[in-house]
């Protein structure tokens, strides 16, 4: 079974996404320059929104070269654990893993982690205290005339003990997860190849459905202080900006993500009904203070597949740019789009047929033009979702092969 979320939002003037240089990203797509949104934004909005967190609760993750901290604060506050004691094994523990970078004090690469590994991470290291205080206590007991061979076999009696911690760790997650936004997301340590997990989701670069020209606006600061006869501005700069139609698309392979979420298909229709209900709702940040682009989307569409059914991206619906209305009867951008999609998937039926294909959509009232889509239409965005959830009903009750 697969789920695909097709997405027609709006924008005002704004810098969602931006470049190296500061500037809202670009790419040529149908021999124009269009906005984009890229696919590693889009997914960080998705799984940091309130929607999306409140939805699923502990089952989540963070992503963070400072992991040690938090499992430095389940030792210290679940378990009892003096602080500095806690501090060094949590150190200790993912510096085994991942390893350290001294100068920062942090890990050397971003971990992805659940917090209910957290939770194993420390209870292993509780279960393993009597060995772990003994190892460390007699690392801090070697004076500065200690030799290097007493240092060097000190610190390997540690470090084995937090080396069999991460093999048990490893062995116990091996291919599954309890945190959602990994089992959609997918995880990759080069430094512990078997917490690798295959993403279950894929999610593409937003693009502008029109052809884009990047704008910017010229900015001054005053000094509130200068006194009157002190003209000019305290600061002055310019940032870009431009303002889209994008189109959104994101593909979810449901056997996939009850595998990574090992077997557990409840869960894994919760985490579908967060992605898309979060995927609705969330908006990049970037930027949003100076420009507050917070336009909801026009078109909410999903499409349950199933049988193999080939899942289908409307992008190329916009290979010839949208383009505004030319008189004042003539539909406007976010319309215009509507319609191309609309006629779009009416080729591709046309061409590959609908067998296994349930699609659920609701666009706007000013903006609904659908005429091949038309039978497909629901009274509400939730009821988009609503209908996906019902249509992966019978499948969330069988059990996993």
């Amino acid at each position: 079974m697969k789920i695909e979320l097709h997405i027609l939002q709006n924008f005002p003037p704004a810098n969602l996404n931006r470049d190296d240089t500061g500037s809202p990203k670009d790419c040529e797509f149908g021999g124009v320059r269009r906005a984009r949104i890229s696919s590693q934004c889009r997914k960080r909005s998705i799984r940091t929104s309130p929607v999306f967190r409140e939805t699923l609760g502990e089952h989540i993750a963070i992503r963070t070269k400072q992991s040690d901290r938090p499992l430095a604060e389940r030792l210290v506050e679940k378990h009892g654990f003096d602080a500095d004691e806690a501090r060094a094994l949590a150190q200790g523990l993912v510096e085994e893993m991942l390893g350290w970078d001294d100068a920062k004090e942090r890990t050397k690469v971003l971990f992805y982690v659940g917090y209910d590994e957290l939770d194993r991470l420390a209870a292993l290291i509780v279960e393993n205290a009597d060995t772990l205080r003994e190892a460390l206590h007699a690392v801090r007991a070697l004076g500065d005339d200690a030799s290097k061979k007493e240092k060097e076999t000190a610190g390997k009696t540690l470090k084995d003990a937090l080396s069999g911690l991460v093999k048990t760790f490893t062995k116990e997650t091996q291919d599954h997860v309890r945190a959602v936004d990994i089992a959609l997301f997918g995880r990759m340590l080069a430094e512990v190849p078997g917490m690798n997990i295959d993403a279950a989701c894929q999610v593409a670069h937003a693009l502008s459905t029109n052809k884009v020209d990047m704008d910017f606006d010229y900015f001054t600061a005053v000094d509130d202080l200068n006194p009157k006869e002190e003209t000019g501005a305290g600061m002055i700069g310019t940032t870009g900006f431009n303002s889209a139609c994008f189109y959104s698309y994101a593909l979810i392979d449901a056997d996939q993500l009850a595998a990574n979420l090992n077997g557990d298909r409840t869960l894994a229709m919760e985490g579908i009904r967060a992605f898309l209900k979060a995927a609705l709702h969330a908006i990049p940040t970037g930027k949003q203070n100076s420009f507050a682009a917070q336009t909801p989307p026009s078109l909410f569409m999903a499409v349950v597949r199933e049988n193999g059914a080939m899942p289908w991206s409307l992008a190329n619906a916009f290979v010839k740019p949208v383009r505004g209305p030319r008189r004042e009867d003539d539909l406007g951008l976010i319309a215009r789009s509507v319609q191309a999609l609309d006629e779009h998937w009416a080729g591709l039926a046309d061409m590959y047929g609908l067998d296994g294909t349930h699609c659920f959509v609701k666009a706007a009232r000013d903006v609904d033009v659908l005429d091949n889509l038309a039978g497909s239409r629901v009274p509400t965005a939730q009821a988009v979702i609503d209908r996906v959830a019902e249509q992966l009903a019978p499948w969330s009750r069988e059990v996993a092969a």
